[in-house]
């Protein structure tokens, strides 16, 4: 994978960009959010100093070329509106994993579809990657809508995965190809 430097992607309504510890703030209220974690691998957030070190991981990733998390902003007012990674880098099989998150305000609007599309095309026309991976809880019908609406095909299932909060949750796989992106 070629190096990771800082980049800002911008579409009709979003900007996306690297993040900095003066994201804690929106990344803080993102993810503190029980209804944006509902279908997340960890529980809502309950203190600042989650953000703090997350982004601190997330810097480390950029260091390390291992993960690429944008903040994604409103393009008309900069505010964090949520996050977008690619992630789990597979050098030798040109592929990756994507995950996002948005504000429950933001729900509804197209605006994670907008950023995928951004950050997807990145991953395949700059990153040069093959395939995109994407892990979903089922239950996501919203995320599952995304995901298909992007191109991505549900190519696997798995039974209790995760048990987050003690609650045991299922997974469901999709995959998107360089090749069905581009023919969409």
């Amino acid at each position: 994978m070629p190096a990771l430097t800082p980049i800002t992607l911008a579409t009709g309504r979003l900007k996306l960009r690297w993040m900095t510890q003066a994201d804690a703030p929106a990344l803080f209220a993102l993810f503190s959010d029980p209804a944006v974690t509902r279908y997340w691998s960890t529980p809502a957030w309950t203190d600042l100093a989650q953000a703090h070190a997350f982004i601190d991981t997330t810097l480390a990733e950029y260091e390390a070329g291992t993960g690429l998390r944008f903040a994604i902003l409103l393009a008309d007012t900069d505010e964090m509106i949520g996050s977008i990674k690619l992630y789990d880098f597979y050098d030798s099989n040109r592929r990756c994993d994507i995950g996002y998150a948005l504000l429950q305000s933001q729900w509804g609007k197209g605006l994670v579809g907008e950023a995928m599309t951004a950050v997807i095309d990145y991953a395949f026309n700059t990153l040069n990657m093959n395939r995109i991976e994407a892990d979903i809880d089922p239950r996501n019908e919203a995320s599952a809508k995304v995901l298909e609406r992007m191109a991505f095909v549900k190519e696997g299932y798995m039974r209790e995965r995760w048990i987050v909060n003690g609650e045991v949750c299922d997974t469901a796989f999709y995959g998107l190809l360089k090749r069905d992106w581009d023919a969409r």
